[in-house]
């Protein structure tokens, strides 16, 4: 058998080659497979629509292989390599690309207004609220910022209060308020308030 002009024999091409595009098939389509659920988890239609396309495709592709050779165990190997490899890269890509915002609940018994001034300074819209647990009054805090920054956040309350209690939760949308911007100004804090 003849592939740009080189002599590949049956064998090989059977068990390597035909495993190979159906591994890298695998991982390109539930690649864009898991990215694209996402995107719908946040309500970004257009993009969902525009992976969902190419997704299918690929997938179509890869299967029609598998099912022209159901005797080549090597091809199902290769199937379920690809769809784990793919899950895992398209989480990765996503956790890198870091879009949307998220919600950031934040329960701490240090000073409250401290610890809301230094995220005020460091550009995160806060609201602050007052709330009651097992131990009696808390103070809450709940902050809107991008994907980008919770580390940042995350970072300057621990070394705030390294007890504080932290939720975060993906936000679908979001409008109106004072949202942090997505590109910080002072990665870390100037100086930390503790508990006084």
């Amino acid at each position: 058998m003849d592939i740009f002009g080189l002599s590949i024999s049956a064998d090989f091409y059977a068990y390597a080659v035909i495993p190979l595009f159906i591994f890298i098939a695998r991982i390109c389509d539930v690649t864009l497979s898991t990215i694209r659920i996402i995107m719908i988890s946040r309500g970004n239609r257009s993009l969902a629509a525009v992976l969902g396309f190419f997704e299918v495709i690929i997938w179509l592709a890869a299967i029609t292989q598998v099912l022209s050779n159901l005797n080549n165990i090597t091809s199902y190997l290769a199937y379920g390599a690809g769809f784990a490899m793919g899950n895992f890269l398209g989480i990765s890509i996503e956790n890198r690309l870091a879009m949307g915002m998220q919600a950031v609940h934040i329960i701490t018994e240090s000073n409250m207004r401290a610890l809301s001034m230094i995220l005020r300074e460091e550009g995160f819209g806060l609201t602050n609220l007052e709330a009651t647990g097992l131990k009696g009054q808390m103070d809450f805090i709940y902050v809107v910022t991008p994907r980008k920054r919770i580390k940042e956040l995350m970072y300057i309350t621990k070394e705030f209060d390294p007890h504080a209690f932290i939720s975060v939760s993906d936000l679908r949308s979001s409008n109106s308020g004072f949202f942090a911007s997505k590109t910080n100004h002072s990665w870390w804090p100037k100086a930390i308030v503790k508990k006084k």
